[in-house]
Parts: structure tokens; C-alpha cells; sequence
């Protein structure tokens, strides 16, 4: 390895941790973001300034931005009506009365399990992971609220339900099991029979461990403590009735699916709309102020798409280094089982970008090639990848971590994302493992 590429890849690598490090640390990540990138272009030597090189070479403002910007063109409506959807629900007492209903029929002992449940219902109706936070977070703060469970443990209980088991598994419209299919030429049910069992593996150990989690918390001394700007759940406040008040979730859903072949991650504005509608409909004479909580959904989506595009710009500079092509080739040069090599590959990828797509589209057209021509079965190499890449990504720095914690949730990353970690990392690492030795002794091949 010669100099520049050394200086690179420490630039890389310290670039990662200096992304890591604040982040945990509560720095802005809006923030954190450039200065992260800065320090990696710095150390690369990449041009600053797009007027110090020619077209379409790499530089530092240009390859930032373009990933900010990117994310941002791509996202904004679904943010957007995701955060006025939560809005329109948390105000017109829609959430407080499905909370209720939950309450009332499971029982305060499983507000967490019901948090989880919603969670991936909608994730595995193919509502985006982002808007799902967005809307299952009045509920979620209303069920905390009334079992006195520490709030800082709802971005778990939210992430279990949206980035584990659903995400990954066979049939999940999410795009991280579409991915493979175009590289790999298989269908969303690929390994299904090992994908059960994994999914199942990943939603129990992983409420199990969340639960032991919190309940060390409660025993230590903690409870749910109030803030203004919380969601209110007034007792004595008329509610909808709750069967009315599920409609808007239920149409988010159905308008998701119908849609999603046909319209992709576009469907979501569709959906989106269709509940907010709805939530007008059913709830309208329990609003407390209609307007203001659209406007405050609006603040929230920018406030939570910035934060998000900031760490994609980041991934936007981490791409275009020198070392992160020598790390990329390092990983999809892993000798021994073309399953182990192809999810460690694609855990580390996704690690380093923030993201699980990430890790797959730049991973896939490297590793797929020579894997299919080795006569490695192509539907367990999709089922590896697609859960692979949900293990690593979800690290400090990834944009839905970032956009949970801090701008939904309002939490500091300190507090809050051991327990994210334990549910969206080690839960899907122990998960991966499981699969990678069910496909190697012949199950579901």
C-alpha cells in the first residue's frame, strides 16, 4: 500500500470514528456530518472546491452535496407527509386511542410488544422505515407514558419493529430485499424457509433482550419523565373511537401495498396523503388544532431530512477516496465460504456508508458476478445479503438511527442507541449467523 492510499485510508477510517464519536457525543449532527467528510477529502487529498478541478472529477463540495442534496430530492414528500401524518394523528387523539384500545385489551404489560407489532405491520406493508418512526411515534409515546417506561428506550422499541425482522426477511416489500433481485435474478421470497426462522429468531431474542434491557432500568430507578413538548394524553379528553382511529393506518397500508410494483417509494405519497385524509375524516371533531400540527410536522420533517442528508453527504465524499475502493475490493476478496465473504462484505460496506442499501449496491455488482459463476446458490446469497446488510449500518452515524433518536424522539444518542444497538445490530449479526449455517447445511437450498 503506497502513501496516499495509506493517508487515505487513515483519513477513512478516522473520518468514521470522528462521524461515530460526535454523534454519540450530542454534537449536531448537521455538523458532524461536513466536518467528518471534511477531515476524510482533507487527509485523501481530495480537491476542496469544484473550481480547482475539472468536470466531473471528484471534490470535496461537489461529492458532499451531491449526496445531501441527493437524499433530499429523493425523501422530502415522504418525510414531509410522514411527519404531518404523526402530527394529525397525535392531535386529533387518533394515537391516544389506539393506544388505549391496545391498553386496554393486551394490558400495560405489553406497551412495548404493541409498539413492536405496529411497527412492522406497516414496515412489511411496504411503508418506508423513516415515515413508519414518524407515525408510530405518537402511540409510542403515549404507551410509555401511561406504563412509566424510561423514553429513552422508544427508539429501540421503534427500530426491533422496523429494522430487523421485517426489513430483511423474504417477502418485505423494503427495498433492502428488492436490491438482490436485480443482481441475482431471484424473487423476494428467496431462502424463505431460512428466512422464517431467522426473522422469528431476530423478533423474539430481540424483544426478549429489549425487555430485559428496560425492565434493568425500572429496577435501577428510572421512569418516564415528562416534556412540554410531548404528545398529551388527557384522560378525560373525548377520543375517537378506536376501531375509526386504526382507518388512517389501515389506508396508509393498503394504498402502500396496491401501489408499491407500480410506483415504488413513490406509492408512499400516495399512501401518505390517503392517511392524513382519513385522519381529517374520522377524527375531525377531536382536533385540538389542526394547522398547528401540520405546521409542526413540517418543521419536524426538515429538521429530521436534514439531519439524515447530512450523514449521506458524508457517504457521498467516503465513496469517492481512493481507500474506500481498496476497502471495497479487500472485502469482496474474502477467501472461504462465498456466503461468510459476501455478508461480511456487505455488513462492513454498509457500516461505512450508513446504509444498508448502500452496502448492497456497491458490494452486489462486485461479489454477484464471480459468486454466480461459481454456482453458489443465488437464493441463499440473497437472503445473506439482504440481512447482512441490516447488521452494520445501523451504527451511530446511519441516517434512520440519527433521525430516530435525535429528531423524532428527541433523545441523546448517548442514552439512547446501546439499546438501538443491542436490537439492530447483535440481534442481526447473531441472525446472520444463524443463516449463513441453515444454508450451509442444505436447509431450504
Amino acid at each position: 500500500m503506497d502513501g496516499s492510499i495509506l493517508m487515505s485510508m487513515i483519513g477513512l477510517i478516522g473520518g468514521l470514528a470522528l462521524l461515530i464519536g460526535l454523534t454519540l457525543k450530542g454534537v449536531n449532527i448537521i455538523i458532524v456530518g461536513p466536518v467528518s467528510a471534511l477531515f476524510v477529502a482533507l487527509m485523501s487529498g481530495m480537491p476542496l472546491f469544484p473550481q480547482l478541478v475539472e468536470d466531473g472529477v471528484p471534490n470535496f463540495v461537489t461529492n458532499y452535496m451531491q449526496g445531501f442534496t441527493g437524499f433530499i430530492m429523493s425523501w422530502y414528500l415522504m418525510f414531509l407527509l410522514g411527519a404531518v401524518f404523526g402530527k394529525v394523528m397525535e392531535d386529533s387523539g387518533a394515537a391516544d386511542a389506539v393506544a388505549k384500545m391496545i391498553v386496554d385489551k393486551l394490558g400495560m404489560k405489553f406497551a412495548v410488544l404493541a409498539i413492536v407489532i405496529a411497527c412492522a405491520i406497516l414496515t412489511y406493508g411496504g411503508v418506508s422505515l423513516f415515515v413508519v418512526a414518524f407515525a408510530v411515534y405518537p402511540m409510542a409515546i403515549s404507551l410509555f407514558k401511561q406504563a412509566d417506561l424510561p423514553r429513552r428506550f422508544i427508539p429501540a422499541t421503534l427500530a426491533l419493529g422496523s429494522v430487523t425482522f421485517t426489513m430483511t426477511s423474504a417477502g418485505s416489500p423494503e427495498i433492502q430485499n428488492w436490491i438482490p433481485m436485480d443482481y441475482l435474478e431471484t424473487t423476494p421470497y428467496a431462502g424463505a424457509e431460512v428466512s422464517i426462522i431467522v426473522a422469528a429468531f431476530m423478533a423474539v431474542f430481540g424483544y426478549w433482550w429489549l425487555k430485559k434491557i428496560i425492565t434493568k432500568a425500572v429496577k435501577n430507578g428510572e421512569r418516564f419523565e415528562d416534556r412540554k413538548t410531548d404528545p398529551t394524553f388527557d384522560t378525560s379528553r373525548a377520543l375517537p373511537n378506536p376501531f375509526l382511529a386504526f382507518i388512517p393506518l389501515i389506508v396508509v397500508l393498503v394504498i402502500s401495498y396496491i401501489f408499491h410494483d407500480e410506483l415504488k417509494q413513490s406509492a408512499l405519497i400516495l399512501a401518505l396523503l390517503g392517511g392524513i385524509i382519513a385522519t381529517f375524516i374520522v377524527s375531525w371533531k377531536y382536533f385540538k388544532s389542526p394547522w398547528e400540527a401540520v405546521s409542526a410536522g413540517t418543521i419536524g420533517a426538515i429538521i429530521a431530512i436534514g439531519n439524515t442528508a447530512a450523514v449521506v453527504g458524508f457517504g457521498g465524499v467516503a465513496k469517492a477516496v481512493p481507500a474506500f475502493g481498496v476497502a471495497v475490493d479487500a472485502m469482496a476478496s474474502i477467501p472461504g465460504s462465498p456466503l461468510i465473504g459476501a455478508g461480511v462484505a456487505v455488513s462492513v460496506i454498509a457500516g461505512m456508508t450508513g446504509s444498508a442499501s448502500g452496502g448492497q449496491t456497491i458490494a452486489l455488482p462486485l461479489l454477484a458476478p464471480g459468486y454466480i459463476e461459481a454456482g453458489v446458490n443465488q437464493e441463499a446469497l440473497h437472503r445473506v445479503v439482504a440481512i447482512s446488510s441490516g447488521a452494520l449500518d445501523s451504527l451511530p452515524h446511519n441516517g434512520y438511527v440519527v433521525t430516530t433518536i435525535q429528531s423524532i424522539c428527541g433523545e441523546k444518542h448517548s442514552a439512547a442507541y446501546w439499546a438501538v444497538a443491542a436490537t439492530t445490530v447483535v440481534t442481526p449479526l447473531i441472525g446472520l449467523a444463524i443463516a449463513i449455517i441453515l444454508f450451509s447445511i442444505g436447509l431450504g437450498i
